[in-house]
């Protein structure tokens, strides 16, 4: 009685927030009303075209505008982290176009193998699908093809896990032809291990020589549709990461470039809506789209940014992180996350205003250490909403994470103290050059100008007298070039 007395009391809270990990910003405005048309063009496409394979006995399932209940589980003394994993999945609900009409929380030593949830609960949730008009039950799990099937056999409406509800939400908002490509990877993946056949009903040929009239014995049922599913899946698989690995190339030329040019790369990581498109904008005064939803970023947007001193360095945004990311997702989206190897500087945002900071920063970390190199990159936390957490909780974190530093993105707040701390983390410019460059080197000095800190420059009648500093590659042409 008493863990069913504290399950509703969570679901209680959920409900009355509305379920959402959107509330620390909810009614929150941005400093700019940075994509604008873009946020409208998402509200109006609520939906996304089904995939052109013609496959239909697939147990993937896109969350429509509809009504949902939301079931989850806790074990043990995790009552919190439940918790916070529930209401992560209604604003996940939300952000793919649901309305979450009703919680289940269940206190479980481990998983029931054939429904996920008892018999007894999902008696339970089957009545209050009926009552409350509900047409869709999200699983806060990644559940086997068989627990989906056999939960949804019990309480009679549609079943989906988290990892769907995720995977429909990428696929909402992909925009570049690469995010496409690797949110459809992602989806046929998932839809691999989950295609379900329904017997010889669905042979489409006769195998062995049951079509000469061979007789008994020789009547096989040949391919059936599952089998025919399954290799158009693979064959699109397969073209799919053909077209990644073509388009990582292109990304890779672009990187390189950056790199020739010693520009620095400062790459922002971060939970779900904590806040990085609008943290980018404020330090890049940029234009990138924010919206009140988790997910909002999927593609890679680079940004050329200077310092107070004039060194320029590129800000890259990046997909955000979550609890339990299908590694569908992770292995889809490799090409983008190796932005993240090749930064100079780790921007972790972190929503300092949720209600577990500390497992935002985990899960994000953790991902990281799936990326080659990526926890080899120095880091600094930033964590962001300064503006609505607590003098209490502003002096816990900073204490607890020493050298993070506390912004807000909406209202400016600490954004100086942020860009002073950039700059200092930056790969040192550590050779001076006081040389006169001829003339006729004038590619030289542009270079000067884009690629190293030019502290003075005269123009004298042999060449160009240029004094600064720059790192050791630049220097060695100067050096060759110089008079």
């Amino acid at each position: 009685m008493q863990h069913s007395q504290r399950a509703e009391d969570v679901v209680a809270r959920i409900l009355a927030r509305e379920g959402t990990a959107l509330e620390s910003t909810s009614g929150q405005q941005t400093h700019s009303d940075a994509g604008a048309l873009e946020r409208e063009e998402r509200a109006a496409r609520t939906r996304t075209q089904g995939t052109d394979l013609g496959v239909s006995e697939v147990e993937y399932r896109r969350v429509a505008l509809e009504r949902v209940i939301l079931v989850g589980l806790w074990f043990a003394e995790g009552l919190t982290e439940a918790e916070n994993s529930l209401r992560e999945l209604a604003a996940l609900a939300q952000t793919a176009g649901a309305q979450v009409v009703q919680a289940v929380l269940q206190r479980r030593e481990t998983p029931d193998p054939g429904t996920y949830l008892g018999s007894g609960k999902a008696q339970e949730v089957k009545e209050l699908a009926r009552t409350l008009k509900a047409d869709t039950v999200i699983v806060d799990a990644e559940l086997a093809p068989s627990q989906r099937r056999g939960l949804e056999d019990c309480v009679n409406v549609k079943v989906v896990d988290r990892t769907a509800v995720i995977l429909d939400i990428f696929a909402q908002h992909a925009k570049s032809r690469e995010g496409k490509a690797q949110v459809e990877l992602a989806q046929m993946q998932y839809m691999m291990p989950r295609l379900r056949g329904w017997g010889q009903a669905l042979s489409r040929q006769a195998g062995g020589r049951a079509a000469g009239g061979e007789g008994i014995g020789s009547r096989g049922p040949g391919e059936t549709k599952i089998e025919m599913d399954r290799r158009r899946i693979r064959a699109r698989i397969a073209k799919l990461r053909k077209e990644i690995d073509h388009m990582k190339s292109e990304r890779d030329t672009k990187r390189k470039s950056r790199r020739r040019a010693r520009i620095p790369a400062v790459v922002v990581v971060g939970y779900t809506n904590a806040g990085k498109s609008s943290l980018m904008n404020r330090l890049a005064g940029s234009e990138i789209m924010v919206a009140d939803e988790l997910f909002a970023t999927l593609d890679p947007t680079v940004r050329r940014v200077k310092t107070a001193e004039g060194r320029p360095y590129t800000l890259t945004d990046t997909v955000g992180f979550v609890r339990n990311l299908p590694h569908e997702l992770i292995a889809a989206f490799q090409s983008t996350l190796e932005e993240v190897a090749a930064g100079d500087l780790l921007l972790h945002v972190v929503d300092g205003a949720h209600p577990d900071p500390d497992g935002q920063i985990t899960s994000v970390r953790k991902v990281l250490t799936d990326i080659e190199g990526a926890r080899d990159i120095p880091e600094l936390i930033v964590f962001n909403k300064a503006d609505l957490m607590s003098a209490e909780r502003t002096a816990l974190l900073r204490s607890k994470y020493s050298g993070s530093l506390v912004v807000s993105a909406a209202t400016g707040q600490g954004m100086a103290v942020l860009s002073t701390a950039i700059a200092a983390r930056l790969p040192a410019w550590t050779v001076p050059f006081d040389l006169v460059i001829p003339f006729t080197r004038g590619d030289l000095v542009a270079r000067l100008h884009s690629e190293a800190e030019v502290e003075n420059i005269e123009y004298m009648p042999e060449g160009t007298h240029v004094v600064g500093q720059t790192d050791p590659a630049l220097m060695g042409l100067l050096r060759e070039a110089a008079l």
